[in-house]
């Protein structure tokens, strides 16, 4: 036979479309040509193909011209992944394996010149794009990157080690059949999730109160405080307050991670907590590249993004997460294709209240003069701040006070309560309280004559943008819930606007 198929998916953000890799073998001169929008590392799989078969004691057709087409032509395509499916499509078109057999699976992997099969990025994309298209075909992959995969529920992934580990399932009357990838590699139980406590934390009762709110209905925080008062601590504790993942949350998390090796089975079903360095550029926090990666924001689905010390992110940086706060996913436009990923995150920022870290500090006097902290704090946008929910500030606690401080309530004991009253939440609107928008929001946010009276007298003193008076309500409906009310009341929107002021100086 000189004309093999054989199946396998490249990756566009986190989808896993189809490719069909076609290996054409003919008389002529010898050649190797690979044709279909391949990037170099793609290119270069020729000579890894060629060395992986001669290496693995299969024949090479030297005296053939072989062609080779990833289809479709118009779909980018990129990494090694596809070493092993044209490594397949050679054999096969040359007879040294049961074409016929091809039909059953999908495969992906990238080859070593010995022929072993390194692991590939992006598995979990794979089978979740296998399991969109509800396809009966197997997914075969090298032996690490199917332990990750078989946690996709209804697709069957086998693990290979070895070229040859695939041949011998695919030669005419083959006797070896793969096994799936759960019986070949037991996955060791994922830990259960250990997050800092928050125990540790004395004093700070509230900037406590805001996490439980914020962890209630997935809300953004700010934490404002001179150095050394523990926002970094609270931070750091806040995704142990956040209810579990449910399956489909945690195979978006897990998939996301994937794309750029990150994943790691052990740490399934947790709470991603990614705290980049401020001196990250904007496609580090967003995205990009060629072709596109995600960026922190997206690494951080379903879970916690901190950003410590926020005036000394470059304003590029922090504007460029303005859409994903609102919209929960992130799209990267080039000039040859365009990419999305999910990014539905909880951000926890904290920065200091000036240059010096000491304004409105017991403890030591501030340096700096008014117009520097102003500059200061203007590095934060007026756009940025009104799409951050809470402004929470944590001020200074003397010595004294807090050698004498008693132990902080536990995480367990607070998580117990935002999970239920977000259990609350989701009964009655199928969604957290950040994301009530439209009709939902007047339903779910409706306020007697009085408490509304109130919310517009407040609204009408702050000057609050229509984005604030919104979010106020969101905030609202989260106390709300925490106190298994009903309704929204006067007491709701009292404590949910002291959360919108700009923490400052007494």
């Amino acid at each position: 036979m000189s004309l093999a198929v054989v199946h396998s998916r490249s990756l566009d953000g986190l989808q896993a479309p189809q490719v069909k890799v076609e290996v054409h073998l003919a008389n002529g001169l010898p050649s190797f040509t690979l044709v279909g929008l391949a990037d170099t590392e793609v290119k270069e799989s020729r000579e890894r193909v060629r060395a992986a078969l001669q290496s693995s004691g299969l024949g090479f057709p030297h005296n053939k011209r072989v062609t080779v087409n990833l289809a479709p032509a118009d779909l980018p395509k990129e990494s090694g992944r596809f070493d092993l499916p044209i490594a397949l499509g050679i054999l096969a078109a040359s007879g040294q394996i049961d074409a016929a057999q091809l039909e059953r699976f999908e495969f992906a992997g990238e080859l070593s010149l010995s022929g072993e099969l390194r692991p590939v990025r992006g598995a979990l994309a794979l089978a979740l794009g296998l399991r969109k298209l509800h396809s009966t075909r197997a997914l075969v992959l090298p032996a690490a990157s199917a332990e990750d995969a078989a946690m996709v529920d209804g697709v069957t992934v086998y693990g290979a080690r070895h070229l040859l580990d695939v041949v011998r399932w695919l030669v005419p009357n083959a006797t070896e059949s793969p096994q799936p990838a759960e019986q070949l590699h037991k996955r060791a139980p994922g830990d259960a999730a250990i997050y800092p406590d928050l125990c540790d934390v004395k004093g700070q009762s509230g900037a406590k109160r805001a996490l439980e709110v914020a962890a209630t209905g997935g809300h953004s925080v700010l934490l404002m405080g001179p150095p050394g008062t523990g926002k970094s601590m609270l931070a750091q504790r806040f995704a142990g307050l956040l209810p579990p993942l449910s399956t489909d949350e945690a195979l978006e998390s897990a998939a996301v991670l994937s794309l750029s090796r990150e994943f790691n089975s052990r740490h399934w079903a947790q709470r991603v907590f990614r705290a980049p360095h401020h001196s990250s550029s904007s496609i580090a926090l967003v995205g990009g590249g060629s072709p596109p990666r995600p960026g922190e924001v997206s690494l951080a689905h379903h879970g916690v993004l901190f950003l410590d010390e926020l005036p000394e992110f470059s304003r590029a940086a922090l504007e460029a997460l303005r859409e994903p706060l609102e919209t929960g996913r992130i799209l990267i436009s080039r000039a040859a294709r365009q990419a999305e990923f999910p990014a539905r995150f909880q951000l926890i920022a904290a920065m200091n209240p000036c240059p010096c870290g000491h304004l409105g500090s017991p403890l030591h006097a501030c340096r700096c003069t008014p117009d520097a902290v102003v500059r200061y704090q203007g590095r934060i946008s007026g756009p940025l701040l009104d799409r951050i929910d809470l402004r929470v500030e944590v001020p200074s606690v003397s010595p004294q006070n807090l050698v004498a401080a008693p132990d902080g309530e536990a995480s367990s004991a607070v998580a117990t309560r935002v999970a239920k009253a977000r259990g609350i939440a989701l009964a009655r609107q199928a969604c957290p309280n950040s994301a009530l928008a439209g009709k939902a929001l007047d339903e779910h946010c409706a306020l007697a004559p009085a408490a509304a009276d109130f919310l517009q007298s407040a609204a009408r003193r702050m000057g609050w943008s229509a984005r604030g008076f919104h979010r106020i309500l969101r905030i609202a409906r989260s106390v709300a819930d925490l106190a298994s009310s009903p309704g929204v009341t006067s007491e709701h929107l009292a404590e949910a606007i002291q959360y919108r002021r700009i923490p400052s100086a007494p």
